[in-house]
């Protein structure tokens, strides 16, 4: 979450009385995140989530986000739910940007994981993906393989000035994917982005997730490697083989790999650490003046690619077979 875009409290108080929540008591951006503009908004009917998105988030693929998660909380998912306006529409129109108004969730974010938060989210992984199964619609991952050498070629060459050599790492690493990346594996809805602060505990439990603005049809694994970058490793960059045990033993409590996904799973695990790292990189070079966005650091996923590329198989994981 992040803020790009200012709104006026005309714009904002017009845009809020075509809903059925009251008038605007406060409004406050978000500067978490880096991807569309978040605001909490206060109204007289309570709290919601305003977003304007932004960047990477297409217009046309809103519909399937929306969608996404009425689908998921009719199947026990705790996520967001769309507020529908007078009009019955989900999506409007805000500051020049479409825009939607989401319901507030209770909870916080965990800045420092352990094992049963990492178990937890494991568990809600694999629940996300047995519900999404019978979702009807599809969205390609605009961020798997093929996007990743044209997201390198858009840091023009300056991916040294971020660290000496990172431009030669990138390329070896991207040539390695682009020869051993997996096909024919599992696949569905994922959620593609669910890092530490789009998971949200209660009391020690999980109770919900968000920002599901980049979710996609794609292979099921996909989504658990992006989880054991995000949350398995520790602040001096080592793996916590412990983390990844309690995450991967939750999530095959609910759902069980298959030995293709096995397999797969280091260079998936690599994939995803240059999905990261290059969307990073290239935010990083190109911060809009003004923007209420702190950059997130494109070196910490070089760090953790550094790792996967000497992983010999799953069990360096966690994997228990």
């Amino acid at each position: 979450m992040a803020v790009y875009t200012e709104v006026t409290d005309e714009e904002l108080a017009s845009f809020v009385a075509t809903y059925d929540i009251g008038a605007v008591l406060s409004a406050k951006g978000i500067a978490e995140g880096v991807e569309n503009s978040n605001f909490l908004l206060h109204t007289e009917a309570g709290f919601f989530i305003l977003t304007l998105y932004e960047k990477r988030v297409h217009e046309e693929d809103l519909p399937f986000f929306i969608g996404l998660m009425e689908h998921l909380a009719a199947r026990g998912i705790t996520c967001p739910q769309p507020v529908k306006n007078r009009r019955g529409e989900a999506l409007g129109r805000l500051a020049g940007r479409p825009a939607a108004i989401v319901t507030f969730l209770d909870g916080m974010w965990v800045k420092r994981p352990g094992p049963a938060h990492c178990a937890g989210v494991g568990e809600a992984l694999a629940k996300l993906h047995e519900a999404g199964a019978d979702f009807p619609m599809r969205r390609p991952n605009a961020l798997s393989l093929p996007s990743w050498r044209p997201l390198f070629e858009q840091a023009d060459g300056r991916a040294d000035e971020v660290s000496p050599g990172l431009a030669r790492r990138t390329l070896e690493a991207l040539a390695e994917l682009e020869r051993d990346w997996p096909d024919g594996l599992p696949e569905g809805v994922i959620h593609a982005d669910l890092f530490t602060d789009n998971v949200f505990f209660l009391g020690g439990r999980l109770s919900g997730l968000i920002d599901f603005y980049f979710a996609c049809t794609d292979a099921l694994a996909y989504d658990l490697a992006v989880c054991l970058n995000a949350w398995c490793f520790e602040a001096d960059g080592s793996f916590n083989l412990t983390k990844g045990q309690a995450m991967i033993a939750a999530y095959e409590r609910v759902r069980r790999l298959t030995d293709a996904e096995v397999a797969a799973l280091p260079v998936l695990c690599r994939g995803a650490a240059i999905r990261f790292m290059l969307t990073r990189l290239v935010d990083w070079l190109n911060v809009p003046p003004g923007a209420l966005v702190k950059p997130k650091d494109p070196l910490e996923y070089d760090r953790k690619l550094g790792f996967h590329r000497r992983v010999a198989s799953a069990a360096d994981y966690g994997l228990k077979r």
